[in-house]
C-alpha cells in the first residue's frame, strides 16, 4: 500500500514517518522537499499533482498553520493552509477512492462550561485558527471521502520546542514564574498521537464503518499551571539546578495574560469513543510528559 504523508517535518509528522513505515511504501513529504515532491500548503491546488504522481491508497495530513496568534494577522494565509488544502485532499482522496487522515484540535469549540466535549457537541471556534480548522474539517466531511479525522490538544514532543522546555529554560534563569491557571486540557504526545493513528488506521481501512470524527488526547486533565509545576518539580527531583522557588510559581488568569487569539478556557474533550471503536486505554497524561522530558534532558 502506497502512503503519501504531508508535514513530515513537524512535531506529529516526525513521529509518524516512524508509526505509519510498517503500514505499508511510505512517501513523506514537506514544503522544503525536492520540487518532485514538494508539500506547498500555501498554493493548495498544487498539492492535486502531488497525490496525482504518488497515487497512494492513505493520505495522511500532519501539515497546518499552527501559530495560533500570528494566524490573527494572516487568516488568508492560515485558511489556506488549515481549510483549502484539506479540501483539495479530500477531493484527491475521493477520486483514487483513498483514505484521508486529517488532524483537528480542541479550538474548533469555545471553551465554556468544564466538562469533556464530545465529537456531536456544538462549534463555536473563537480564532482564526478555530475557525479556519473547523473549516477544513467540514470540506473533508463533505467531499465523500473515506476519512478519520482526529481532533487533539495541547500537542508536545520532545523534539523542537515545546511549553515544558519553556518551563525549564524560565526556572533556571528566573526566580518566578506567573502561569495560566484557568485553561484546562491534556497534554498529549505527538508520539502518543502517531501510534494511535496507525492503530485506528489499520481498524478502519479493514473495518470501513469506523470512518469519521474521533478525540485524541490523553488522559486525565490538568492547568498551565499545574502542568509548569509537575514539569519543574520533577526535574528538580532529577538534579536539575533551577532558580525559582516552587512556591514562586504563581497562578494567573488568562485575561492577565492579554493575547491576539482568544483561547478556549475549557479545552477538555471525551475519548470514550475513540477508545471503545479501536479497544484503545489512552494513558495518563503525566506517562507521556515524564518520558518526553527523560528524552529531552538525556536523563
Amino acid at each position: 500500500m502506497k502512503i503519501l504523508l504531508l508535514g513530515k517535518n513537524g512535531q506529529v509528522g516526525w513521529e509518524l514517518q516512524r508509526a505509519l513505515a510498517p503500514l505499508g511504501d511510505l512517501v513523506a513529504c514537506d514544503f522544503d522537499s525536492p520540487a518532485e515532491w514538494r508539500a506547498d500548503f500555501s498554493q493548495p491546488e498544487s498539492l492535486s499533482a502531488l497525490v496525482r504522481r504518488v497515487q497512494p491508497m492513505l493520505i495522511v495530513n500532519a501539515a497546518a498553520h499552527t501559530a495560533v496568534d500570528k494566524a490573527e494577522s494572516e487568516p488568508d494565509l492560515a485558511r489556506a493552509l488549515n481549510a483549502a488544502a484539506p479540501a483539495v485532499l479530500a477531493r484527491e482522496a475521493r477520486a483514487l477512492n483513498a483514505w484521508l487522515l486529517h488532524y483537528s484540535t480542541d479550538y474548533v469549540f469555545d471553551g465554556s462550561g468544564d466538562q469533556p466535549r464530545d465529537e456531536d457537541a456544538a462549534t463555536g471556534p473563537l480564532s482564526v485558527y478555530g475557525r479556519t480548522k473547523l473549516e477544513g474539517e467540514q470540506a473533508i466531511r463533505a467531499s465523500g471521502c473515506r476519512h478519520l479525522i482526529l481532533r487533539t490538544s495541547w500537542v508536545y514532543a520532545a523534539r523542537g520546542g515545546n511549553f515544558a522546555r519553556t518551563m525549564l529554560r524560565l526556572a533556571a534563569e528566573r526566580e518566578s514564574l506567573d502561569v495560566i491557571a484557568d485553561q484546562i486540557g491534556a497534554p498529549t504526545g505527538a508520539e502518543l498521537l502517531a501510534d494511535v493513528s496507525a492503530h485506528a488506521l489499520r481498524a478502519a481501512m479493514a473495518e470501513p464503518d469506523r470512518a469519521g470524527t474521533y478525540h485524541c488526547v490523553a488522559a486525565g486533565e490538568t492547568s498551565w499551571h499545574a502542568y509548569a509545576r509537575f514539569v519543574i518539580e520533577w526535574a528538580r527531583a532529577q538534579g536539575q539546578l533551577l532558580r525559582v522557588a516552587p512556591d514562586a510559581i504563581r497562578a494567573i488568569a488568562t485575561r492577565d495574560y492579554p493575547t491576539p487569539a482568544q483561547r478556549p478556557l475549557n479545552s477538555r474533550l471525551s475519548t470514550a469513543r475513540l477508545q471503545a471503536a479501536f479497544g484503545l486505554q489512552l494513558p495518563p497524561w503525566q506517562a507521556g510528559v515524564e518520558r518526553m522530558l527523560r528524552e529531552t534532558l538525556a536523563l
